[in-house]
């Protein structure tokens, strides 16, 4: 508990981004709908913001090296609560589009700088923990952004006007408590050709499952609306997902340390495909959605950090910073087209459409895995790193961060 007092107020402040990016996200399907824009549009709208994450993603660090992370930091917050209030200025489709690409390029940038910050006050001892609560505040800031949109009027320009608020707000505690850290280093990632010959298994896997995380958390708010669900309950089954992340990453993280990490991956995807058909084979009533919601959510989280590790049993540690810039780039490619995709499809077969697209890619990933199996021997057990639970939504700063404490603390227990 000492130890998260010492960052109580980065963490806060990441809590509160959360809430507000959070917001914009679930009311783009929302309001979009209200709005009259066409599935396809919003798939496009959705697909802005992982096109901008994955462009911040490749130039923050060069940024934060040329005026520093305050600076950064500040100028990217200022640009993300601009944003938000613009929505409901400007409601056309290609408007909403550049903002949310403004938006992603920002958001990817505060979290370079967030978890700079972060990892600079961790030591060996509690970095693992400041790291674990960094990923609880985040995902614990998506849900509570659920509960604002939920009980906002979303017609209103309040809601938008709100979400801007808790954007400005996060960044005092931030700025105030936050030291000087050195300065970001520029890390090459690791070239695609090299990363598939690493770990075929993990390059296609996090190319799919990025697919995936973008249809659930960008398209669930536009399949709500679709099929007609109130503001309320399309806020409820958005927050299942993120839900679903939380319950399962600890029981999926003992099995990993315990079964073959190929086993695991291909059972989770499975179950995420198959869960996933569920809402098209018998309807989607409500508590068959919230149920798929968590299940689906619980999947696909826990099997994006089973693909970072499994990726890492191949590495050396010195190679690791550079595959895991890779692994980012490779999921935001994936993130990019799922949204367009799934939009697709919505407008061929209906709302099926959505449920179709998630379930196809979790079990292309099985299919892969299956027949990686069948070509590829599991490394040495005594050669497999530990699982830590991560966020898609993470930066290069923090994977990097969490798989070389891991390696430490394994060095150390030998």
């Amino acid at each position: 508990m000492t130890v998260i007092l010492h960052v109580w107020a980065l963490l806060f402040g990441v809590f509160l981004i959360m809430i507000g990016n959070g917001m914009q996200s679930t009311l783009m399907g929302v309001r979009g709908g209200l709005e009259g824009f066409s599935t396809f549009e919003l798939s496009i709208v959705t697909s802005a913001y992982f096109a901008g994450f994955l462009i911040g993603s490749r130039m923050a660090s060069s940024f934060i090296r040329s005026v520093g992370h305050v600076r950064v930091f500040a100028a990217l917050g200022s640009f993300m609560s601009a944003g938000l209030i613009a929505f409901p200025i400007f409601v056309e489709p290609w408007a909403w589009a550049l903002i949310r690409l403004l938006l992603g390029f920002c958001l990817s940038g505060v979290y370079v700088s967030a978890e700079s910050w972060l990892n600079d006050k961790a030591t060996n001892t509690t970095r693992g923990t400041i790291l674990s609560a960094y990923m609880l505040a985040q995902t614990f800031g998506m849900v509570g952004a659920q509960v604002l949109v939920g009980v906002i009027p979303v017609e209103t320009f309040t809601v938008f006007a709100v979400a801007s608020i808790l954007v400005s707000l996060s960044f005092a505690p931030i700025l105030l408590s936050a030291s000087p850290v050195p300065f970001a280093e520029n890390i090459k990632p690791m070239s695609l050709k090299r990363l598939y010959y690493t770990s075929p298994l993990a390059t296609v896997g996090t190319l799919l499952l990025g697919g995936v995380f973008a249809a659930q958390l960008g398209m669930a708010s536009v399949y709500g609306s679709e099929i007609g669900l109130s503001t309320g309950r399309i806020t409820l089954f958005v927050a299942s997902i993120f839900v679903g992340s939380i319950l399962f990453q600890v029981p999926v993280g003992w099995l990993s340390d315990i079964f073959d990490r190929r086993l695991l991956i291909l059972g989770v995807a499975v179950v995420g495909g198959v869960a996933s058909l569920i809402p098209w084979l018998f309807g989607p009533s409500f508590p068959v959605l919230l149920g798929t919601g968590v299940i689906m959510g619980g999947m696909a989280s826990p099997l994006y950090s089973l693909l970072i590790a499994y990726c890492n049993d191949y590495l050396e540690l010195e190679d690791m910073p550079a595959a895991s810039g890779g692994m980012i780039f490779i999921y935001g490619l994936g993130a990019i087209a799922g949204p367009l995709i799934t939009g697709q499809m919505m407008d061929l077969m209906g709302d099926d459409g959505f449920w179709l697209f998630i379930a196809g890619t979790f079990l292309a990933i099985a299919a892969w895995c299956a027949y990686r199996m069948t070509v590829r021997s599991a490394p040495p057990a005594d050669e497999a790193g530990d699982y830590v639970s991560l966020s898609p939504n993470a930066s290069q700063v923090a994977v990097t961060a969490v798989t070389e404490w891991t390696t430490e603390q394994e060095g150390e227990n030998e």
